[in-house]
C-alpha cells in the first residue's frame, strides 16, 4: 500500500522539516501552502531529487472550499490519503488581552483550529475503514503555549492549542476503531520563521534560558516525533500529546 501524506503548512519551518524527513521513509508527500508557493516548490524538488514522489498544492486551510479542493487534487495526483499532519498555523504580535481584537481572535481559531478540524474530517473520511479506506495517521501540531499559557504574549494562540490538545484526545477516540491513529505533538522554542512573524524574531535567544537543556530546539527535532508517530513504529500510540520541549 503507497503511504501518501499530506502536510498542511508543508514550505517552511516544520512543516518542510516534516515533508523532507517523510519522503526519505517512503512517504509521497503533498506539501501544502497558503503563499509562499516558491518555497513549497523547493521541498518538492528536493524530493524528487531523492527519488521520492511529492506536489504542491495551494489552500488556506481556514477556506472550505479551498480544503475540499486540495484534497481532491492529492487524490488524483497522489491516491488515497493515509496520513496527514495539521502544521498550518499562525501566531500574531505580542499583545495581553485587553488589547487584542475580535478579528484577530477569529483569525486565530480559524486557521490554527477550524483549519484542522476541516483537514481532519477530510482525511478521515479517506482513511477510515467505514469509508473503505485502511486506517491511518493523523498528526495535529499543538504548542507548549497549550499548557503555559503564554500570558502578556499571545493568550489566544495558546487557547487555540489547547483547543487542539482537546480535539486530538476526542478524535483519538472517535476514529481508533475505524483503523485511525490520531496524536499530537508539542512543540516548545523552535528555530522558526513564526517568531519573527510575531515580532518576536530573537524570542528562542530570549527565552533559552527558561529551558532544562539550555537551548531551543530545531525544525528537524520536531519533524523526528511528527513523522515515528505517522509510521508503523507508532502502531499502538494514540491520544498521545508529546513534548518536544527540552523540559520546558
Amino acid at each position: 500500500m503507497d503511504k501518501v501524506l499530506l502536510v498542511t503548512g508543508g514550505s517552511r519551518g516544520i512543516g518542510a522539516a516534516t515533508c523532507l524527513l517523510a519522503a526519505r521513509q517512503g512517504w509521497a508527500v503533498a506539501v501544502n501552502y497558503t503563499a509562499h508557493s516558491l518555497a513549497a516548490d523547493e521541498v518538492v524538488r528536493q524530493i524528487r531529487a531523492s527519488g521520492g514522489r511529492a506536489m504542491a498544492v495551494q489552500a488556506d486551510v481556514a477556506d472550505e472550499a479551498q480544503v475540499l479542493r486540495m484534497f481532491e487534487q492529492v487524490d488524483a495526483k497522489l491516491g488515497r490519503l493515509t496520513g496527514l499532519v495539521n502544521n498550518a498555523g499562525v501566531v500574531d504580535v505580542t499583545a495581553r488581552v485587553e488589547d487584542m481584537s475580535v478579528a484577530r481572535w477569529k483569525r486565530m481559531f480559524d486557521i490554527n483550529v477550524i483549519g484542522s478540524l476541516i483537514c481532519a474530517r477530510e482525511a478521515v473520511r479517506r482513511m477510515s475503514t467505514k469509508h473503505g479506506g485502511s486506517g491511518g495517521s493523523i498528526v495535529n501540531l499543538s504548542s507548549a503555549a497549550a499548557r503555559l499559557g503564554a500570558p502578556g504574549q499571545y493568550v489566544d494562540y495558546a487557547a487555540a492549542k489547547g483547543a487542539i490538545d482537546a480535539f486530538t484526545i476526542g478524535l483519538a477516540k472517535e476514529v481508533g476503531p475505524d483503523g485511525i491513529r490520531v496524536n499530537a505533538v508539542r512543540p516548545g522554542l523552535i528555530e522558526t520563521e513564526i517568531h519573527a512573524s510575531g515580532g518576536l524574531p530573537n524570542r528562542v535567544r530570549d527565552l533559552q534560558h527558561q529551558v532544562p537543556m539550555g537551548r531551543g530546539g530545531t525544525a528537524e527535532e520536531v519533524a523526528e516525533a511528527i513523522v515515528w508517530l505517522l509510521g508503523e513504529g507508532a502502531s499502538y500510540t494514540t491520544m498521545s500529546l508529546i513534548e518536544v520541549s527540552g523540559g520546558r
